[in-house]
């Protein structure tokens, strides 16, 4: 069975609730990055093509359950599937001395505005120095499926380096607004389904 959350609620805000500030980043083209200096430690970058539904919720946990990661959580088996197997989605997953480090989804389903849906290191690997190497590698390989436009967004949740890395990265903030999110209930984390 898969624990299914709500991830924005329009009621006020309670202790289940966290008042959060989203920002949406953007990138008109490509950006010129000078290659960060390669990990001194053992890294392979491989996207996972049809990723069954259990890693993905793996990797979705490992990496954003720290920073209350839950929108696709709320998602059943079904329609999260639909989403990660369409052709235009793209899961990488960076392998860091063999075990799985970080994730990152590219979604291409909109032919001019690509989107970088989900980024992130594993606990394990924060602060190691991944991850410029691994976000300068996933912005090559959004920009080579000829977008016009890169977005993401990012929320007060996210790690405090997150931001300014993006804006170091070449992305604009486009627009803030504010949201009410849902406290992820750790003892409520995924259970295959």
């Amino acid at each position: 069975m898969t624990t299914i959350f709500s991830p924005l609620s329009l009621t006020s805000k309670s202790d289940d609730r966290i008042e959060v500030t989203i920002t949406d980043l953007e990138q008109t083209a490509r950006p010129d990055l000078p290659r960060p200096p390669a990990p001194q430690r053992k890294t392979a970058l491989m996207r996972v093509e049809n990723p069954p539904v259990h890693f993905y919720r793996y990797l979705y946990d490992l990496v954003g359950a720290p920073w209350n990661w839950i929108s696709r959580r709320k998602l059943k088996d079904e329609e999260l599937a639909a989403i990660i197997n369409d052709p235009n989605v793209y899961l990488y997953v960076l392998y860091v001395d063999g075990a799985p480090g970080g994730m990152a989804e590219i979604d291409a389903r909109k032919q001019e505005i690509h989107e970088l849906k989900f980024f992130g290191l594993a606990p394990d690997f924060t602060g190691c120095g991944l991850g410029r190497f691994f976000l300068t590698n996933v912005l090559d390989l959004a920009w080579a499926h000829g977008p016009k436009t890169l977005r993401l967004e990012t929320c007060t949740l996210d790690h405090p380096a997150a931001l300014p890395l993006y804006q170091k990265f070449g992305f604009s903030v486009i627009a803030r607004r504010t949201g009410i999110v849902e406290k992820l209930k750790r003892e409520n984390l995924s259970e295959p389904g």
